[in-house]
């Protein structure tokens, strides 16, 4: 019998608290807190229902689960002292709550873990070398994005289009949070992922990627991040990106101005403004109409080829976590 969600995703968080103990408690501290905080698992969640879904073992999928979970909070860490960001899951980001450089380093630590992880996975032959690579491809692809949307940012580029954002999304966001959970369910039970995975589970993490923008202006207390983070951050989301091509000539010269500025010196009032504009002006309720465009294309794509599969509890596990991914809900 499939366990449901919630155990498993019990069961992954304690896996992955697990993982990180360490005698010195200070060290512990700083590795657990991200984890400790929770939120939603869905990637790891995502990996593990896949997995069983093409036939692989529950603990082959629970430690191909747990290092995704791994990569994803080394990965925020990191992403949030990059953009200078304050909240976390609803609390201070690390580099907040600790000196920068050691929130850094337990970014670093983490990352290693997951490499540690996955080696040991693959010494016990819970899976093959295929798994490895993907995980290379996982930071690969996410590192190449982060560095376009950090260089649009630290370059003061605002001439840019929403193909533009797509592909910095692709790689950045779309790929660890869709593509490579589906192609490592695959890759769990020695099988070739289709091309349809990568085709379809883009579509489904951008869209994924639009609705986490549109949050960042629309959400409550629950979203557990900064809102209107993405406006003092000077993130380019596809929102801003519509609104800076439709504004009035002097609405935009105002927004790029403000822009322009460093976090520390934007005005909240400026900032205030140009949220309300957002806000107001179509971009949000175009761009979530993408959203909604592209999750529907991928869903439609997938869902007919994961009926296949030989794992039919699991599949419709999984099928329902697809479904909340691009609803943004639990």
């Amino acid at each position: 019998m499939v366990p449901s969600p919630q155990e498993v995703k019990d069961a992954l968080h304690e896996r992955l608290l697990g993982h990180l103990t360490h005698p010195d408690p200070v060290y512990q501290a700083l590795l657990q807190e991200y984890p400790s905080r929770g939120g939603k698992m869905l990637r790891g969640l995502l990996v593990i229902y896949a997995g069983l879904a093409h036939g692989a073992t529950l603990e082959a999928s629970l430690w191909a689960g747990t290092a995704l979970e791994l990569f994803q909070n080394w990965v925020l860490i990191h992403d949030d002292i990059e953009d200078g960001s304050e909240e976390r899951r609803g609390r201070p980001a690390l580099h907040r709550l600790y000196p920068m450089p050691l929130a850094l380093n337990a970014g670093d630590a983490l990352h290693g873990e997951m490499w540690g992880l996955l080696i040991r996975g693959l010494n016990e032959g819970l899976f093959g070398p295929e798994v490895l690579a993907e995980f290379h491809q996982v930071v690969h692809r996410t590192a190449y994005g982060q560095h376009l949307d950090l260089l649009w940012t630290l370059s003061g580029h605002l001439d840019l289009t929403p193909e533009d954002y797509l592909r910095m999304v692709a790689h950045k966001a779309a790929y660890y949070t869709a593509v490579a959970p589906l192609r490592l369910g695959a890759l769990l039970s020695a099988k070739t992922p289709p091309a349809l995975y990568e085709e379809a589970g883009l579509k489904l993490g951008i869209a994924f990627q639009i609705m986490d923008d549109v949050l960042n202006l629309e959400g409550d207390q629950a979203y557990g991040k900064e809102l209107a983070g993405d406006l003092y951050e000077g993130k380019r989301t596809l929102i801003l990106i519509r609104y800076l091509q439709e504004a009035p000539k002097e609405e935009r010269i105002r927004a790029e101005a403000l822009l322009s500025l460093p976090r520390e010196a934007k005005p909240e009032a400026e900032v205030r403004w140009l949220w309300q504009n957002l806000l107001v002006s179509g971009a949000v309720a175009w761009a979530k109409e993408e959203a909604r465009r592209l999750a529907q294309e991928g869903l439609g794509a997938l869902i007919p080829y994961l009926d296949t599969l030989p794992g039919r509890e699991a599949t419709s596990h999984l099928q329902n976590l697809l479904t909340a991914l691009v609803e943004r809900r639990a």
